[in-house]
Formats: C-alpha cells, structure tokens, sequence
C-alpha cells in the first residue's frame, strides 16, 4: 500500500520534474528528507529494516556525535518538499521531518558499499527508478565520532518551521529510556541540571531544558525539539571528536567492545593480551584480556598486573572472588583494569590514558564499561608467540622498574634498615625488597646515611651485629649487596681486605678497602671473617675525580652506630666467635640484606 501510494506521488510530479529539467540546467543539489535519528547501532540497524519495509529510497547516514539518520531519497528539493508533505499528510513519517543537504551528514552507512554524499552536488536524474533495498544485519565498524560540525538535526532548513512544543512533546515521547537519561545527562554536563538522572522529564528536568534554551538562542519551552535535543547532545560528545568509538570485534579473544579507534591500533597478541597502541599523539593503549583460568589464575593476573608500568602503584585497587579492578594513578597517567572470571574464562579490558583529560577518559572508558560482551571462545596461548624473550616484559609490557636500586641491611628486629642516601634521588617513594614501602627516619648527608623505617611490620631474618673497635690492616673483609640491582634475586658477597684506616682526605669515619664491588653494591653491609659488621658500603665517586679500579670506601661501624642511636635504634654488638665457615656467612648476609629501590 505504502509502495503503491509513493509510486502514485512519483507519477505526479515526474512530468513537472521533466519540464523543469528542459527549462534549466540540471546544476540542482541532492537533497533527503530525514525521517528518524537513533542513537545507536543497535537501533538504527532495526530502524534501517522497519523503514524498508514500508518505504523506498531509504538510506542510512552517520550524522555526527554518536547519532545515525535514516532518510530517503536523493532528490531534488522541490521534489522533496512534495514527498514530504504528501507523506506527512498520509502520517507514514513523524511530524518533524524535515528537509536535509549532504552537508548535514557525515558519510553513508547504509546500503552498504553505497555513497551518494560523493556526488551530492550533482544534478538528480530526471525519472526516479524504484529500487528493492535488501537489508542485512551486519557488524559494519561504524564509528561515532564527532566532527567540528554539529548533529544534522541542528540544522534546520528554511523552509521547515520548527517543531511547536505539541509536536516536540510528542517526538519525545517516543523517546527510550535511555535516549532521556543521557539528555539529562548531557543537561548536566552543561551546568543547568542538577537532579538525579531519572529519566523522568519532572519540573526540575523541564528548567534545565529551558535554561539551555535561552543560553543557545531558543524560546524557552522547557521542551526540547528534536534539532534541539541533537544540538545538545552535540555539543556534549564535542569532547569525543576525532575518538573514532567504533564496536570492535575479535573472534580470537572472545570480545567484543566499543575503542577509540583514531587513536588507538590493534599491533599484536602476546597471550593474555591483545595489544592496540597509539597511532598518535595521544599516549593511550588498550590491552583486551582473555584467557583460560580459575580463581588462581584470576589472582595470579592481579598481582602480575601491578608489576607492569602501565599500572602505577598509587590507586585504588579491589579484587573480589571472581572479579578485580586495578587503577593506577601517576602524574603522567591513569590505567584502570578490570577482569571477571565466568565459566572458566577470565575476559577483561585495560584503558591507559594519559592524566589530565578526566573528562575524555572517563567518557571512553563509559563507552568500553557499557559495550564489553564476552562471546564463546578465548585467546590460544600460542598466538602471537616469538622468540624474543626479556626478562623485563610480560606479554609485551614493560615490568614497572625504579628510578635506582640500592644495597641496604637490617639493623633491628622491628625491619629498620640503614641504607646509602644515593637511593633517595628524585623519589616518588621507597621499597624494600621491591615489597615494603618504607619512610626515612634520620638521615646523615655529610656521611651519606639514610636510616629507613618499614611503614608494615616485619621481622627479619638476622639483623647486623655490629664489630667494636677498629679492624686491623690487611684483614679479610666481605661485601654483601645486590650487585646488579636485584637481577639476580639475592645478594651476592664481593671479597677483599682492609688496606687504610681512613678516607683520602684522612676522614676517621672512612675505611679504605681493596674489593672491586659494583654500584649495585653500595649500601650493602661490611662483614669480617666472624661476621661481624665492620660498616656500610659507600658509592663510588663520580664526577671529574675517579677511584682507580678495585678501590672502595665504607663508613665504619662506630659512625654508623653512632647515626643509629641518634635516631633511636638499639643495635647489637657482636661477640668474638672467631672465624666462621663461608656457607655461614653467606646464610647470614642472605638473611640481613635487602633490596632499596627509589620509585618515581
């Protein structure tokens, strides 16, 4: 009936049509009449079927700021207006449509493969053939992006008088609840709503819309017209032009989800992960996650995940039975992780997102929370496997690693460590053994000694037993300290011997030594052949003036007891025991050394 009646309006304007042809240049531009907008791919996919079952010349459109059109056409303008009105009459298309130019849509979705906009200024052939539209339901990657444009809908067209608040109201009402929401939502975001986001138009909802209103040059209804409502919602997903939000799809990882695809490209899979990098100037990532497991393997995903850089140590993090959220939280930027475990399969997403642009970030990470659907299947661990190896990645990532790492040792049985101050460079915070946060509590500049207290208690294993009086010439001493900066995963001892009593410049406080330790080592504790701690190992010097090779300092042990007990530490003085076997010192430099690092 629908086609019968369209065919008949054909029949009676296409001998004015031909007529006017013959009298002027056919030089007129293609113009739509645009019958709904939708909101999302979901809607408009259904939208494009409905209408083509009831309609021809029917097009699907992006029109900007996360809003799809459908319209028919092309025609020329004096053609639209007819069709227009004669299927306004027969009520077959709302009361607001309205006439549309090319320029009010962004590119064409559908049919697909089709794209009248590249001809839009071309002359509208004089006979308008019917065509049969086959639609399809597909999973196109339609973006939503928003262009310096505004929605289509905020252009209306000389010769269409806007909605009245009658025919306003009633183009709202068909209005799902979600399309409201995000209208109060956008009002919101504006500065003129400050309710709950109901979805329910009440008074305070209406004011909002007419405040909105009188700012953007309206009459003030408290009624928003459907150009209106695009125009808003325009002006809130401004901030996601050039996103390119597109529904991506990957098979392999059992994953489906909204990205920002003019920025971020997917590079490679590296079991668990799927990587999509940056392809500009903004330092964003993302990582889909997908792999086999239980809740070991959840719990084992966490804690690896907080090893990574890409997940700053600061930041509220929560792990649930089946789930884990991770943000992470530095100065340069933000990540947030979340997984879920579900009959066996662990599926999840991470967004890294340079900090400072809270807005656009939690806007995207909206659009990821919303659109994640885990579908059947995950990642097999052999995708993506090469045999580059390293021991400061996973998956791809770079391991979290600090600033500078240094030897220290345990002093006490409450965990206080005394420590080089070289390690307090530019630190963001201190760590023992890569684990326990630590805070100074004294600090010696002029002999370069930090004492650190653990901010969680510990007990360690043994604590330094400090050797009493001076040591004699040329006596064995050992060094024990993570000599390349906790690669090894346990301290290393370094032998030598006493060779002077004091520092180049006849420091007392000084002992010269013949060992030849690595930077790494510095910090480490001094031992004896009893095991005796005889003092701490200082850095090598730097600058202009060089130590020959094999040539150490340390600070001795009456200095470092003497910045202990100002600091209110009781330390231990070791007896004579005489010489004890190798295995046993190195047990008991084992059991006192640790790893200090500085973190940004």
């Amino acid at each position: 009936m629908v086609r019968t009646f369209l065919a008949a309006v054909c029949v009676l304007f296409l001998a004015a049509q031909t007529m006017e042809a013959q009298q002027s240049p056919s030089d007129q531009a293609n113009v739509w009449v645009q019958i709904e907008a939708q909101s999302s791919l979901n809607a408009i996919n259904e939208a494009l079927q409905r209408r083509a079952g009831q309609l021809q010349d029917v097009n699907g459109f992006y029109l900007g700021s996360g809003w799809y059109g459908v319209a028919l056409g092309p025609y020329t303008p004096d053609d639209a207006q007819r069709i227009l009105t004669a299927l306004r009459a027969e009520r077959r298309i709302p009361r607001d449509s309205y006439i549309a130019e090319a320029g009010d849509f962004e590119r064409q979705i559908w049919p697909i493969g089709e794209d009248q906009l590249a001809t839009a200024q071309a002359a509208v052939p004089t006979v308008i053939e019917e065509t049969e539209l086959q639609v399809t339901q597909t999973e196109p990657q339609i973006t939503t992006e928003s262009t310096e444009d505004t929605a289509a809908l905020v252009q209306p067209e000389p010769e269409v008088v806007e909605e009245t608040p009658r025919e306003a109201r009633a183009s709202e009402s068909r209005l799902s609840r979600d399309e409201r929401a995000a209208l109060q939502i956008a009002l919101q975001w504006s500065g003129h709503y400050a309710g709950r986001i109901d979805a329910a138009f009440g008074a305070g909802t209406r004011r909002s819309m007419a405040a909105w209103q009188a700012e953007n040059g309206y009459d003030q209804t408290g009624i928003l017209t459907t150009r209106q409502r695009a125009q808003l919602l325009g002006q809130y997903n401004a901030v996601l032009d050039g996103m390119d939000l597109a529904m991506v799809s990957d098979p392999q990882m059992g994953i489906e989800m909204i990205l920002p695809t003019g920025i971020v490209e997917f590079t490679r899979y590296e079991p668990p992960f799927a990587h999509f990098d940056a392809t500009g100037d903004i330092p964003a990532r993302v990582l889909m996650i997908s792999q086999e497991g239980n809740q070991d393997t959840l719990f084992g995903l966490y804690d690896i995940m907080q090893t990574l850089r890409i997940v700053p140590q600061d930041g509220p993090r929560e792990r649930g039975s089946n789930s884990f959220t991770l943000i992470g939280e530095s100065a340069t930027m933000i990540s947030q992780t979340e997984a879920t475990l579900k009959n066996g399969q662990i599926k999840g997403f991470t967004l890294v997102w340079p900090a400072g642009d809270e807005e656009r970030r939690t806007r995207i990470l909206s659009e990821m929370q919303k659109s994640f659907t885990a579908t059947s299947g995950v990642l097999d661990p052999a995708v993506g496997y090469n045999d580059e190896q390293s021991i400061d990645l996973i998956s791809g990532l770079e391991i979290r690693k600090p600033i500078l790492s240094r030897s220290g040792f345990y002093v006490d049985a409450v965990g206080t460590v005394i420590t080089t101050t070289e390690v307090l460079e530019n630190c963001g915070h201190i760590t023992i053994d890569d684990e326990y946060d630590a805070e100074i509590v004294a600090q010696n500049d002029a002999l370069g000694i930090v004492v650190l207290r653990p901010k969680a208690a510990l007990t360690p294993m043994n604590v330094a037993a400090f050797r009493q009086g001076a040591p004699r010439l040329k006596s064995d001493v050992a060094v024990a300290g993570y000599s390349y900066g906790g690669v090894l995963g346990a301290p290393s001892l370094t032998y030598g011997e006493v060779a002077e009593l004091r520092g180049l410049n006849g420091e007392s406080e000084l002992n010269r030594l013949e060992l030849a330790a690595l930077d790494g080592d510095a910090g480490g504790p001094v031992f004896d052949i009893g095991g005796g701690v005889l003092g701490m190992l200082l850095p090598r010097m730097s600058g202009e003036r060089q130590l020959p090779d094999g040539v150490s300092f340390s600070a001795d042990a009456e200095a470092l007891q003497q910045v202990l007990m100002d600091a209110g530490v009781q330390v231990l003085v070791a007896g004579d025991a005489g010489q004890i076997p190798p295995a046993e010192l190195t047990d008991r430099a084992n059991g006192m050394t640790v790893l200090v690092s500085c973190w940004e």
